[in-house]
């Protein structure tokens, strides 16, 4: 597989946006979650990491219940794959929000390189302050977080981790 290597500095500061729809076709977008910290993770229902992944980052976002943090999931599967979609979430009960429509080049647009899964988690100005390119872990996604939710105290996290 080729992959586009990215400088994290390239990525510093970057606000790309993103327009989707739900899983019912309501039209959705990254802007009207400003004001939230948001996790934004990429996959794909023919992705074998992504099928481990986004079932632990479901699980991972109800830890955060009740913060202004907001988890996606970002579908990039193609329309007509699409119809698989709903059946992987009810079966692995996933509890983020499931939003369809992009394809593989948002991927480049969120310096993600061609690779899924991906994630960008993004500050409440839209901000993205960490991308993780392949199956993040819990602690490649919690410590970003975690320094947002605090006001940016300590160490900032690794605007870049590779996990392929």
């Amino acid at each position: 597989m080729f992959l586009i290597a990215l400088a994290a500095s390239a990525y510093a500061g970057n606000k790309p946006g993103l327009d989707a729809k739900d899983l019912s076709g309501a039209k959705q977008s990254l802007g009207s979650l400003h004001g939230k910290v948001v996790v934004l993770s990429f996959w794909a229902t023919w992705c074998a990491p992504c099928q481990e992944e986004l079932p632990r980052l479901s699980k991972l976002s109800q830890s955060y219940a009740g913060k202004e943090v907001e988890f996606v999931a970002v579908s990039i599967d193609d329309p007509k794959d699409r119809g698989k979609i709903p059946p992987f979430v009810a079966k692995n009960e996933i509890a983020t929000k499931v939003w369809v429509g992009p394809d593989a080049d948002i991927l480049g647009r969120f310096g993600l390189g061609e690779i899924v899964p991906g994630t960008v988690i993004l500050d409440a100005q839209g901000t993205i302050v960490a991308r993780i390119m392949g199956e993040a872990k819990d602690a490649d996604v919690q410590t970003p977080v975690d320094w947002l939710l605090n006001g940016r105290q300590g160490a900032p996290p690794a605007a870049l981790t590779k996990r392929y």
